[in-house]
Parts: C-alpha cells; sequence; structure tokens
C-alpha cells in the first residue's frame, strides 16, 4: 500500500509547497524505513511503494520531486520480472511527459555491471548499492534536486519565451494587416496625382511624388516579406512545383536586374555549368530568393563606403551533392564567422564593418531561408576565409531535384 508525503499532505495535480518530495519505493520494509528516517533528517519529505504499480500510481498523483527505487520488487500487472521491476517503472516514468524530468536515483543490492547498465538505458540518473552511505546519499540527492530546479527554470523561461513570441508575432501579424489596406489607399492616390487625374503637376513635384510612392512601395514589399514570411511559418504556404532549367531561370533573372545593375554600375556575371541538371520546384518562390540574395549583396555591399572600386556580381549554377547549386557572390565587405546563422533569422539585421548603420529589415533572408527548406533544401553563407583568394560573401542555395520536406 502506498503511503501518504511524510510532513504535509499531497495533491493529485503535483508536489505540494515545501520542502522537496521524495518517493521511496522498496518491497522490503526496513529498507524503506531507514530511507524515509535518512531523508526525514536531511528535510525532505517522503511518500512510499511497496512495489511497481503502486509505485508508479504514486509517483502520478503525488508528482514528487525525485524518486528512489529498488530494482528487485513485485512486478504486479507490469508484465516483467520481478528482478526487472525497477528498470520497467523508470522507463514509464521517463515516457510520460507528466514525469519525465524526475530524476531517478537506483538503490538496490544489485552491483553487477551489467544492472548498471540496464539502470542507465531505462533512463536513471544515479546508481548506489545497498547498504548505502547516508552522505553519499544526501549529496546525490541535493545534486540532482538542484539540477532539476535548474532544468525546471529553464523549460519555465523557455514556455514564456514562446508564450511572448507568439503574443509579438499575433500583435504584428494584426498591425500588418491593419496597415496594408491604408497604404494601398495612399499609393493608390499617388499614382493618380502622379498621373495627372487631379490636374496637371509641375515636374518638380512630380519628382517628389515618384520619390513619396516608391517609398511606400517599399513599405508595401516590407509588409507582404511580414506576412509571406508568417504564413510560410505556419505552414500555411504551399509549394507549386513545376519543371524548371537552371539557364531559363538565371536568364529572367538576368533580364529582370538588366536596367538596375546598369543604373548601379554593377559588374554582373551570370554562369550556367553545363552539367546544371533541370529540376522541379516553385518557380515564383526561387525567383525571389534569388531576388532577395541580389537585392542583399546590393544592398549591404554598397553600403561600406570608401571602397574605391565597382561592385562585382557573379551569379552561378551547377550541379553538386545529387542536386542543383545556385551561388551570389560579390565583391563586398563579406559575413563574420559569428553572424553567419543569425542574419537568416526573422528580423536580425548586421552593421558591417565600416557601414553607419544596419541595414535591411531582417526579413529577406529569413524568407530565403524558409522557402529553401520547405524544398528540402538548405542555404549558407561563406566568405573570404573560406574561399582563398576570393573577397566578400559568397551565398549558397542547395536545392534537390525534386522538392522533399526535410526532416525534423
Amino acid at each position: 500500500m502506498t503511503g501518504g508525503p511524510a510532513g504535509g499532505a499531497g495533491d493529485a495535480g503535483g508536489a505540494a509547497p515545501g520542502p522537496p518530495l521524495v518517493l521511496v519505493a522498496d518491497d522490503v520494509a526496513a529498507n524503506v524505513e531507514l530511507l524515509c528516517d535518512q531523508l526525514g533528517l536531511l528535510g525532505y519529505r517522503t511518500v512510499t511503494a511497496e512495489d511497481g504499480p503502486s509505485a508508479l500510481r504514486a509517483a502520478f498523483q503525488y508528482r514528487p520531486d525525485l524518486c528512489i527505487l529498488d530494482v528487485t520488487m513485485p512486478a504486479g500487472e507490469l508484465a516483467v520480472p520481478d528482478r526487472s521491476t525497477g528498470f520497467e517503472v523508470c522507463r514509464r516514468l521517463k515516457r510520460d511527459p507528466r514525469t519525465a524530468r524526475v530524476p531517478v536515483i537506483f538503490v538496490t543490492a544489485l552491483n553487477d555491471t551489467a544492472d548498471r547498465v540496464k539502470a542507465i538505458e531505462a533512463g536513471g540518473d544515479d546508481f548506489l548499492t545497498k547498504p548505502h552511505h547516508r552522505q553519499v546519499l544526501g549529496a546525490r540527492v541535493r545534486s540532482l534536486l538542484q539540477l532539476k530546479g535548474a532544468t525546471d527554470a529553464l523549460e519555465d523561461s523557455l514556455r514564456k519565451l514562446r508564450e511572448l513570441e507568439k503574443v509579438r508575432d499575433d500583435l504584428l501579424k494584426m498591425m500588418v494587416h491593419d496597415l496594408k489596406s491604408p497604404l494601398t489607399g495612399v499609393l493608390a492616390t499617388l499614382e493618380m496625382v502622379a498621373d495627372g487625374d487631379f490636374g496637371a503637376v509641375p515636374e518638380g513635384p512630380r519628382a517628389a511624388i515618384g520619390e513619396a510612392k516608391a517609398k511606400a512601395d517599399e513599405l508595401l514589399a516590407l509588409i507582404d516579406d511580414l506576412l509571406e514570411v508568417a504564413r510560410i511559418e505556419e505552414g500555411g504556404v504551399n509549394l507549386r512545383p513545376e519543371p524548371l532549367r537552371p539557364a531559363e531561370l538565371l536568364a529572367d533573372l538576368e533580364r529582370d536586374w538588366s536596367v538596375r545593375f546598369a543604373a548601379s554600375h554593377v559588374d554582373a556575371r551570370v554562369d550556367v555549368a553545363p552539367d546544371a541538371p533541370p529540376f522541379i520546384g516553385d518557380r515564383a518562390l526561387l525567383r525571389r530568393v534569388l531576388n532577395n540574395l541580389l537585392e542583399n549583396a546590393l544592398t549591404h555591399a554598397a553600403a561600406v563606403p570608401g571602397e574605391g572600386r565597382r561592385l562585382a556580381l557573379h551569379v552561378r549554377v551547377r550541379a553538386a551533392d545529387g542536386g542543383v547549386l545556385f551561388t551570389v557572390a560579390d565583391n563586398g565587405p563579406g559575413v563574420a564567422p559569428e553572424y553567419r546563422e543569425l542574419i537568416f533569422r526573422k528580423f536580425e539585421s548586421v552593421k558591417l564593418p565600416g557601414a553607419s548603420r544596419a541595414r535591411g529589415s531582417g526579413l529577406g533572408l529569413a524568407f530565403c531561408r524558409l522557402v529553401v527548406e520547405a524544398h528540402g533544401g538548405h542555404v549558407w553563407v561563406q566568405t573570404a576565409a573560406d574561399q582563398p583568394g576570393a573577397g566578400g560573401a559568397a551565398f549558397h542555395v542547395q536545392l534537390p531535384l525534386v522538392p522533399e520536406r526535410p526532416t525534423a
């Protein structure tokens, strides 16, 4: 029969407030009494069990802070040999989310190496041989309870952080939706004014209106990026795969950017390797990925003053690792090793050496990562340190020939 907590009443929802609660499970009453006395002197409350089933019931009812289990106990309905009851109880405790983080100490007369291995495999946190030393037991219990306290605090902090992130994301989505409608009206009005629908506009004001409309277009693109990233993160964007040829994809890209390259005095080069294979992908999303990488290169490489040289871009594609590899390389300042993961996170922008401030919204590369991973590929960046004789940064997009969801 299971004994209730000594030194305070337990409840079914978890250990009662107060000193830590320890479950002691052993089929020998003298052993149980000895352990309870020792733990009581150390300031702990105890609850007892005499076999495997009662130990599990007590653990789920009282939610102890730590369990001390004998290995050899009556198994009852657990359907294991009595000599393995403690191991089975530990396995079930570790599998159940209610008790998975509760430390387990085996205190047993068994002392074979095989028994210690079984204890580890069952998920046990410590193993003491009878007769145990009281001070050693106290040290082990204190250590495991401190570790559990730290783990519980970390889990609680992580849970609160996730709740705050969800609140932030929900608030952001509401704000973005509310911003898009009036901004669309502003754009429509600016376009009508520029077109002369309200009368002729002199050249000076027309240029100012054009500049205002360009900035409003940038803001609308940022809002669209926010909505798109949110949809992809929630799994709400379905790929529309179709057969794609790398040469055609890069030819379209080169044509779309030719005017911008010329206006920005950029030396751009596009290379398609003979072995670049056709593949299956979402044309629209992948074009946006490549556009974002080019925009990122132009924004950040041109942000550092005093270079005294033209910006050079090299876009290439080839076969690699059973798939297709796109690369967008520049001769800009590069990316420091400590920022290589950071830049692919949402809302993260990096201030480059020599630049006056961080550039961009921190969404473009996050969008690239989400889209590439949705295809079952991956994206990463290398710098001059990784490419002897080269300068700047090289962003690589590795895609499989057929899209597949990445393994978690």
